[in-house]
């Protein structure tokens, strides 16, 4: 074997074992109440318009969230939730990315989540849409594997704007 093959195998080496040492595997459990406020489109209604996809609802969601957190500040993940809108049911999946600026134990955080959902509505087969969620909230350190947080903001779905007020477990 060449020398410079060993050289670049530890220094591959140590590159995996600085970023192993940076990033760590965390996982979210949160849930939210969503406030319905208003349509962000105005619609001309054709034949086949039943309605928007929301008119009105509120409703709940229930967030699972897998993802790495990199040196204690900067969270990014894949979820998957359950929606409920006044018993309009559907699911998301999303990226999630959860920035903390300061490494104390109560501290701001800004949140964005984009993805996709989808709503059993009274559209046959339900309605899909595009997912964007910008968020800010308080986060406290309660271990140094375990958080609580608290965030509202806004999220745009389904035609609609709304505004979540979450409560979430990090670990």
């Amino acid at each position: 074997m060449n020398i410079k093959k060993i050289y670049l195998l530890i220094l591959l080496g140590f590159i995996t074992l600085i970023g192993y040492s940076q990033a760590d595997y965390q996982r979210k459990i949160e849930s939210g109440n969503l406030n319905y406020q208003f349509h962000i489109i105005d619609v001309e209604p054709g034949l086949n318009w039943q309605g928007y996809y929301l008119d009105g609802e509120n409703g709940i969601d229930f967030n699972l969230i897998n993802g790495i957190e990199f040196k204690d500040r900067l969270f990014t993940g894949l979820g998957a939730g359950y929606l409920n809108f006044e018993g309009i049911e559907g699911f998301s999946v999303f990226a999630d990315f959860q920035f903390l600026p300061f490494d104390t134990k109560l501290q701001p955080l800004a949140n964005i989540k984009i993805g996709y959902n989808h709503i059993w509505n009274q559209y046959k087969n339900g309605t899909g849409s595009a997912l964007g969620e910008f968020g800010l909230g308080i986060n406290y350190r309660i271990t140094e594997k375990m958080e609580i947080y608290l965030q509202s903001g806004f999220l745009i779905t389904q035609q609609s704007l709304l505004i979540p007020l979450r409560l979430g477990l990090k670990f």
